[in-house]
């Protein structure tokens, strides 16, 4: 199960293997061990550990890759960076909704079966306390 996250991890970061390398080969850029890290760190969350990934990637971008231009070659650390820091944001937001999308649907399901707890509680059939008979077939 973690290989998977982690290769889930590396998907989403753009950090793969090259062709023929299995795992955590010479040509990605964080370590099998790392990125197993970031998921320990993120609880597990892999979108979370994904944009922890970025944001790690960011500040190596620009601690290494100052903004420099030399004739006709231009490199700009910073920007790169505000890009992948842009990206961890977009991730983080997604595993956002989705852990609040898991979540009120727990809370809707939750009143239901509160809802249903107490009429049943007092002994009734759920067509009996249904309005007007219960007269939809649900039950």
């Amino acid at each position: 199960m973690i290989e998977r996250d982690i290769s889930r991890v590396r998907l989403l970061i753009a950090d793969l293997p090259r062709d023929g390398e299995a795992g955590c080969g010479t040509g990605t850029l964080l370590t099998d061990v790392q990125v197993e890290d970031l998921l320990d760190l993120s609880g597990g969350n892999v979108k979370r550990a994904a944009a922890r990934a970025l944001r790690t990637i960011a500040t190596s971008e620009v601690l290494l890759s100052k903004k420099i231009t030399q004739q006709d070659l231009s490199v700009d650390g910073p920007a790169v960076a505000a890009e992948l820091r842009a990206q961890a944001d977009a991730l983080d937001a997604e595993a956002q909704r989705d852990e609040d999308r898991a979540g009120s649907s727990g809370a809707f399901w939750e009143a239901l079966g509160g809802l249903h707890g107490s009429a049943m509680s007092e002994g009734a059939s759920p067509r009996a306390t249904a309005p007007y008979g219960g007269g939809f077939g649900w039950y």
